[in-house]
Parts: C-alpha cells; structure tokens; sequence
C-alpha cells in the first residue's frame, strides 16, 4: 500500500458503536474514512448524526451514504456495524479484495442449532472469532480476510473466566454470570423502556433464563479454550494468547479433522471426559450510558480432579491461585489489567478505553470462583475490539488508535 493511508468503510454509521468506529478511524494515525452507510439517515452529514464528532470539520460535513455505496467503494477493509440478519447479506456484495470486520451476530457462531435456538432463520457460517486474547486467536486473525468479533456482553464473561478454565481451575458445566451494562448497549433505537424517565434510579434485568443472544457466544469460547487446553497434553496455559491453534481458524472450521463447534468431540479423544459449557446469563440495564461490569462465578475445580493434570495441585484453588492464572494468560497484554489485590474493577474505570479489568477471589465456603470483569460495551465491547482486530489483519500495530487510560468522572 506504500505511504498511502488505509481507506476504511463503516456501514452501520449512525449507530452507537458506527459512530464511535468513526471516532477512533478518525484518530488513528494509518487509516482514512472512505465511505460511511446508514439506512434512514443516509443523506444526511455525520456531524448532524453524531454532534460529538463535530471537531473533525472533514468528518462532519461528509454525507452518509447507503449501504450499496459500499460495493463500488475503494475500501481495504469494511466494518459491518448492523443488527442481527443484516451482515451476511452485505458481506456477499463486498469486492472479494476488502478485508472485512463483522460487529454483529451474523458469522459468531458454529452451530446452525444455536443460531436457531437464538436468532431464527438461515445460519450464515462461522468466521474466525476476533478476540485476540484467546490462545492462538492473533495468528488466525492475522491471516484472515473477514472476522467476526464478539458480543460485548461475550467479551466481558470470556476474558475473565477462560483462564480459569483452561487451567482447570473451575468447571465450566456450572457457569453463572450476572452483568451491567449501559443503555447504549440496546443501540440507538427509540424505545419506551430506555427513556430517561424509565432508567435513571433503576436497574432492570431482562432476556433470563438461558434466552439472551450472547450466551452460546460464551459457551462456545469456553468449550473451545478447554478442549485446547486438553489438547495440549496436559500444559498449564499461561503464555501469551497466539501459540496455538484457534478455534474457527478458517472460516466455517475447526480445529483440523473437526467440524465447527466440535469441542465435545475433540476432548473426548484426547482421553478425557468431554466438556460442555453451560452458563446461567442475566443482563442487567444499569442507569449509565456506556460500561459493562460482569460478575462471573464457577464451581471450584476439586481436588485431584483439576481437569489437567499438575493443574491446581491436590488442594481446592485458592484467590491466589485464580490470580496466579490470569496474571499468566494475561501478561503481557496490552488491554487486559490485573487489578491489584482488594480493588475491584468499575465500568466507569474503563469508560472511553479499550482496556479490560480484572480481579478474582475464591469463595471456599460456597466452593465458588468469583472474577469480575469491566469494559466499555462500545470500545473493548464493539468498536475498540474492532480496531484491534482491524490493526492485526492489516498488520499494524495492535494498539494503533486504542487507549487504555479511561475518561473520568
């Protein structure tokens, strides 16, 4: 590409986590907005659309163009920005050149029973899963022409309880996770429910009971982590994530020999008992506009029964042991912070970076794992995520554009 800067198209450009893509190409020092869709405010210049990015006088007087402009744009690489059911369409019309960023649901998952069970009508595939935290994940990333990043919600849950897991610290067939989030995680629409009058003094749960769309994210991610963990013939996990092989390495595949979603099949033959993910999720609307905080619990891994063996030792894992784990997976990361012993993580912490924090504790009287995560849904939960995933595919630096200093108040 020589010195010519990255040409980028945003569809979904009107949307909380559009706009804030185009807040963060806006500042990257090697990418260039080409082209930004929406569909009923095409027409209309971004800075009507979103005041906040008044400040770039270029950016704000560019119109909003519909979603076709897309097929004949010169774009490296495309953000998918859309609901549920939309990417896949507007994924098939893109040149085969462009590399291609997906923030909604369409390519997460493997299973077409899931996608069913969660979202209806036709499966779409599996593209490689952008979260370069997960073992192996950097390299499949890398090489990848189109990536499907996860849900806010899945992001939160997976990053603090897949170390855990992967060093057979916990079991993962007894999951609970309980998160908040901001009302920008609903997205921009107009809706009864999240008027200000409706939030603010209020927290709500909705979507229980096993129903929300994120969690077969969740349970896929875990499955996949154990079943790799297993297959390393007993390793303690610990290095930097981009060792190993990653689950949906190829779009629409596993690992070799398996098919997508396979994890029960691999561990089995590998000569331990099989694993099945399951997670109790509940949302929770909280009266703030952006921010996840995800409490995750799991049953403690007993002893001599750590899933891997050396892993955990003979004793039932201690708060130390939990912290020993995610250090490990997590050292050197460039997002992930290890909060110090006793500071529990906050969503305002995090608000307008790309950083995640963590802290663990082990609960010996209820034989549980505590781990509490933070992020910003639109920045490591959307946006941010899809900049670092976009920096790894056009071989930049992963952090080019991305902060991990938070906003505060």
């Amino acid at each position: 590409m020589g010195t010519r800067r990255i040409r980028i198209g945003v569809a979904g450009a009107s949307g909380y986590a559009g706009g804030e893509l185009l807040r963060l190409v806006s500042v990257h020092p090697d990418l260039e907005l080409a082209v930004a869709t929406a569909d009923s405010t095409a027409g209309r210049p971004i800075g009507d659309v979103h005041p906040h990015l008044a400040g770039d006088a270029r950016l704000a007087e560019l119109a909003l163009a519909p979603h076709s402009a897309l097929e004949s744009a010169d774009a490296d690489l495309v953000f998918l920005a859309l609901p549920a059911g939309q990417s896949a369409a507007l994924a098939a019309r893109l040149p085969g050149e462009a590399k291609v960023v997906d923030l909604g649901p369409d390519f997460r998952l493997a299973d077409p029973a899931a996608w069913a069970r969660h979202y209806g009508g036709a499966h779409a595939g599996r593209w490689v899963t952008g979260l370069p935290e997960l073992p192996g994940a950097r390299a499949a990333i890398g090489s990848a022409p189109r990536v499907a990043a996860p849900g806010c919600y899945a992001t939160a849950a997976i990053l603090a309880l897949a170390p855990l897991a992967a060093a057979g610290l916990i079991t993962v067939e007894d999951l609970v996770v309980v998160a908040f989030s901001g009302t920008s995680g609903a997205g921009r629409s107009l809706r009864a429910d999240l008027l200000a009058s409706e939030v603010m003094g209020s927290a709500s749960a909705y979507q229980a009971g096993g129903v929300h769309r994120h969690t077969p994210e969740i349970e896929q991610a875990l499955d996949e982590v154990v079943a790799g963990a297993r297959a390393r013939d007993g390793q303690v996990p610990g290095s930097r994530a981009g060792e190993d092989p990653a689950p949906g390495a190829r779009a629409g595949q596993g690992r070799s020999g398996e098919a997508p979603g396979g994890t029960a099949r691999a561990a089995g033959a590998s000569g331990h008992p099989p694993c099945r993910a399951r997670v109790s999720f509940t949302p929770v609307l909280a009266p703030m506009s952006r921010g996840i905080l995800a409490t995750c619990t799991a049953r403690l891994a007993e002893p001599g029964t750590g899933g891997l063996p050396g892993a955990g030792g003979p004793a039932v894992p201690d708060t130390a042991a939990l912290r020993f784990a995610l250090a490990a997976a997590y050292a050197g990361e460039p997002f992930v912070r290890l909060l110090p012993e006793g500071r529990w993580p906050s969503s305002g912490a995090v608000a307008g970076s790309n950083a995640v924090h963590l802290q663990a504790a082990a609960d010996a009287r209820s034989g549980r794992a505590i781990v509490v995560s933070a992020i910003d849904n639109l920045v490591k939960g959307a946006a941010g995520q899809a900049i670092q995933v976009a920096n790894l595919m056009l071989g930049l630096p992963e952090d080019a554009g991305l902060t991990t200093i938070g906003v505060a108040p």
